[in-house]
């Protein structure tokens, strides 16, 4: 599938593949809708598939002119967004950057103070789920894509937006990057050299990173006294790394320092938080945690008694099962302060130490759901189940599952 804008940059790698029956091959036009001839561009791009006899797929964005990523960044992360839902797994989405455009976003990496992995920039091939992005044209400049385009004739599209110095990357285009090449021909070479070797660096600090997470993991944790252990650009590769891998952006460089001086080397019965937009970071005992922000503790109680899955409150998960409970249930968070007499024990025990014992970091506890039946506490899932509730399950044959995404509850969480 191949991402067609109309701009010349795109027709040319549409047309090329075209011209070479590329099997399966696809397009598909984001309609942004923020300039009047939008409508206009879509329908270019219809009639010049239709003469390739290429499939187009039109997907309509829909842009908040006051996201704080403005405008620029609001319709990239859009025209993604919806790319990603056009593929299924393991299906190809096909871009027409150039070495151009690789040059620049390294240019603006730099500028924005990246680290290595930044000034990686952009690569050929890369994991763009459900399936992978490729850029064929990466190593080739943008005065061959134009070449071919006018030895064959094409028509393109010219969006003004990729003039306007508002843009900073239109900015570089427009202003910086022809002086630099007025200076230095090789520019755009020498900065796609750049972007190799910095991501052959990046792929160096990755294997390290992952070395690392392997003697430090614990679950989905990390351990505390491992981090400390390291040295700090070592323990920063690491973070960056673990915070990459479970799909939250990387906090700024301070907010690393911060981490370093008030969460790991904060009291071993300390329960710090640092936050950043989209992320949070927590400590207990000796596991680092990271994790969305949570959303207040429930307090409702539900009944259970028809259905296979009962959804519990906002970002609390959900339980499931085979087929109804078969008995009326009630299910509410974990009271602070509560007791629980699990089916081995001759008598009741506070559900802290409970937690306390199997780990459950404190924030967890008031979302781990508490099951009753006839009112009397019979299940605290993954933590404890009474005599009634064994005896239950073994003369029903019902296996009720705690389904949640709550990163510190390592354990199955079978109820």
């Amino acid at each position: 599938m191949v991402a067609f804008s109309g701009g010349l940059d795109s027709t040319t790698l549409l047309h090329a593949l075209a011209a070479r029956a590329t099997p399966g091959l696809c397009a598909v036009h984001v309609h942004h809708g923020l300039q009047a001839v939008a409508d206009d561009w879509a329908q270019h791009c219809a009639d010049f598939c239709a003469d390739l006899k290429v499939p187009l797929v039109v997907v309509h964005a829909n842009i908040d002119p006051l996201d704080p990523a403005g405008p620029e960044g609001a319709a990239r992360q859009a025209r993604y967004d919806l790319l990603r839902a056009q593929l299924d797994d393991d299906d190809l989405l096909v871009t027409a950057h150039h070495r151009d455009d690789q040059a620049e976003t390294v240019l603006l990496r730099l500028l924005r103070g990246s680290g290595v992995h930044g000034l990686a920039a952009m690569r050929a091939l890369t994991p763009f789920t459900p399936g992978h992005l490729w850029r064929p044209l990466l190593a080739c400049p943008r005065v061959k894509l134009q070449h071919y385009a006018e030895a064959q004739g094409l028509r393109w599209l010219e969006d003004p937006h990729n003039a306007d110095p508002r843009y900073a990357r239109s900015w570089l285009r427009a202003q910086v990057l022809p002086d630099l090449r007025r200076r230095w021909p090789q520019a755009d070479a020498s900065l796609a050299r750049t972007a190799h070797l910095a991501d052959e660096a990046a792929g160096l600090l990755d294997d390290l990173a992952e070395t690392d997470h392997t003697r430090l993991a614990q679950g989905a944790a990390l351990s505390v006294a491992g981090l400390l252990a390291l040295t700090v650009p070592r323990r920063h590769n690491l973070l960056h790394w673990w915070l990459r891998r479970h799909g939250f952006d990387l906090p700024a460089a301070v907010l690393l320092d911060q981490l370093d001086r008030d969460v790991l080397a904060a009291a071993a019965d300390a329960m710090p938080l640092l936050a950043w937009p989209g992320a949070e970071v927590r400590r207990y005992r000796d596991r680092l945690f990271v994790m969305a922000p949570l959303l207040p503790a429930p307090v409702v109680v539900q009944e259970w008694c028809e259905g296979v899955a009962l959804p519990l409150s906002a970002g609390c998960g959900r339980i499931v099962a085979d087929r109804p409970p078969p008995v009326l249930l009630r299910v509410r968070p974990v009271a602070v302060g509560a007791s629980f007499q699990p089916y081995d024990a001759p008598h009741h025990r506070s559900c802290r130490n409970l937690f306390q014992e199997a780990g459950t970091p404190p924030w967890l506890r008031t979302r781990v759901p508490l099951l009753e039946i006839d009112g009397n506490p019979a299940c605290i899932a993954g933590i404890a189940v009474s005599r009634e509730w064994r005896e239950l399950l073994a003369q029903s044959g019902w296996r009720p599952v705690w389904q949640h995404e709550f990163v510190g509850l390592d354990s199955p969480l079978t109820l």
